[in-house]
């Protein structure tokens, strides 16, 4: 049986290996093209591509071409158009993956092999202008910042100026040219140096940039956090682009094939129409449920429950996955085990048991020192029956009281202090992770449910509301102002607010709360438990 070269790429769904060969495990390929390559095995869309596996973190330099060529080539032909070609151009995600997942810890890099040769290539294949110079904006902000070191504001400004306070989906062809055009500007100006235009070079750095990622603080102080070794290494899987910002019935989505945070055997997915996936992740975005997407193209959202309740059975437990929707043709680009409260750990695991995925053992093994204290949850008791200050979309159920902080300084000064804190931001970002860690709470203005911020902080046991509208944070007088029906109400940094996530509220002040034990669940866990002797 032939080994596994380490230092060869691995190709999904572009010129299959033998059948003799073995899928290599996620320690060797990451955990996501470990994944991906067993969704494509179980013959579900997967846009092909290749992987550089993990041994590469170790190595001196990043694989050059004379590594990776032969696998883009196999991937050309798997796609049918080719990179950097100026008539019908291949366009690349090069994304991170390490053997334990790191949500949003490391680095991805979305359209890499457009530039201004290939545009014109691109409007003819797809048609549609917009899409092209949509793709094109968000690789020179993406590749500006990730590997050029420009600052996101910088970007943020110029997308401030194009939109004069619409929503970014709405700028047509000329306003997002004309986008592209101001943000290669302000590359050249903040960077010293013109955006690349050679695509075989924006590739070379992407792939440099995603292992690099791997020594980033937010992936460094995740490992801290998490007790995980800095030898395991991430890999870079590139894989042919599939389009959610193609207009029409395109998007973009992440979702749970069962509910994180209680375990209900329900999915739970956000979804963004004309929206790319890390619009959704980022947290920079507000993405709203499932709904609009079932409403919209049921074809789709009945293949995607297909798909997921699939990949859920094969690899035996609940999953996160993220998608994307091209012209209605669904295209499955993750798929991980699903971070979840203890509460929804035994749901999940006692009706997995009962739908014969996993036998009673497992079962047993996933709910091991979950007692009564473990699953008793918190909820707000009694009141005086006032309307909350605001709502918001849970993302992590529980009740938190806490003094708002509004930075990682603020969060630390008042934790050295003693007191509980609330972390209130603009976006639910992962590079907020070290204040987070020390938070009872997240609360933001923007984001996703399924983002990666607020998956972390249900991981880290935080109560986590994110797409507060009603929310405006002024950082310059360290306050937020809440927009209510009565009236606008000002909060300082260092008040206590209370975060109620079964209800999706922000509450003023420290709310009387109890813990409440599930009795159900509990008694489901007696059977199960009784069952081993």
């Amino acid at each position: 049986m032939p080994d596994f070269d380490p230092h060869t790429p691995w190709l999904i769904g572009c010129g299959q290996p033998p059948a003799e060969t073995p899928l290599p495990g996620p320690e060797q390929l990451g955990n996501k093209a470990h994944n991906l390559a067993r969704m494509a095995a179980l013959g579900l869309p997967v846009p092909p591509a290749f992987v550089l596996g993990t041994a590469w973190c170790a190595a001196p330099q990043p694989p050059g071409p004379a590594v990776w060529q032969a696998a883009l080539a196999a991937l050309e032909q798997a796609s049918g158009v080719r990179f950097g070609d100026d008539r019908r151009p291949l366009l690349l995600s090069v994304r991170s993956g390490a053997p334990v997942s790191m949500p949003g810890m490391m680095e991805t890099l979305l359209n890499i092999g457009l530039c201004d040769a290939t545009v014109p290539g691109l409007l003819r294949l797809t048609g549609n202008p917009r899409l092209v110079w949509d793709a094109y904006r968000r690789l020179v902000a993406g590749f500006g910042e990730t590997v050029m070191g420009v600052p996101a504001a910088v970007f943020e400004a110029d997308l401030q100026a194009a939109t004069g306070g619409r929503d970014e989906r709405d700028l047509d062809f000329a306003e997002l040219r004309a986008l592209t055009r101001a943000h290669l500007a302000s590359v050249r100006r903040a960077a010293g140096q013109a955006f690349p235009q050679d695509p075989q070079a924006q590739l070379q750095a992407a792939i440099g940039a995603v292992l690099a990622s791997w020594q980033a603080p937010k992936a460094v102080d995740y490992r801290r956090l998490k007790e995980l070794p800095d030898s395991l290494g991430t890999a870079v899987t590139v894989q042919r682009m599939v389009f959610g910002n193609a207009g029409g019935t395109s998007g973009a989505g992440v979702g749970f094939t069962r509910h994180p945070s209680t375990g209900e055997p329900q999915p739970w997915v956000d979804f963004l129409f004309n929206a790319q996936g890390e619009d959704v992740v980022s947290g920079r975005r507000s993405a709203h449920g499932h709904a609009q997407l079932a409403a919209v193209a049921p074809r789709v959202w009945d293949q995607l429950l297909a798909a997921t309740r699939q990949v859920e059975r094969a690899l035996g437990d609940m999953q996160d996955f993220e998608f994307t929707v091209e012209n209605g043709q669904l295209w499955l680009l993750q798929t991980r085990d699903g971070k979840r409260t203890p509460q929804a750990q035994a749901r999940i695991a006692l009706d997995l048991c009962d739908e014969g995925v996993i036998d009673a053992a497992e079962a047993r093994r996933r709910t091991a020192g979950l007692d009564p204290s473990a699953l008793s949850v918190e909820r707000v008791v009694g009141g005086d029956g006032s309307a909350p200050l605001a709502e918001a979309m849970s993302a992590a159920h529980g009740v938190a009281v806490g003094r708002v902080a509004l930075d990682e300084a603020a969060v630390r000064r008042l934790a050295d202090q003693g007191a509980p804190v609330l972390l209130v931001r603009q976006d639910a970002e992962t590079s907020d992770i070290a204040a987070l860690e020390q938070s009872v709470g997240l609360l933001t203005e923007r984001g996703a449910r399924t983002s990666h911020a607020a998956v972390v902080a249900r991981q880290l046991g935080k109560v986590c509301l994110v797409g507060c509208a009603a929310l405006q944070i002024d950082p310059a007088r360290r306050q937020l102002h809440f927009h209510t029906p009565a009236g606008e109400v000002a909060v300082d940094e260092g008040e206590l607010l209370t975060l109620d996530g079964h209800r999706g509220w922000v509450l003023m002040g420290a709310a009387r709360t109890e813990r409440e034990a599930p009795a159900e669940l509990l008694a489901r866990l007696a059977v199960l438990r009784a069952r081993a002797g």
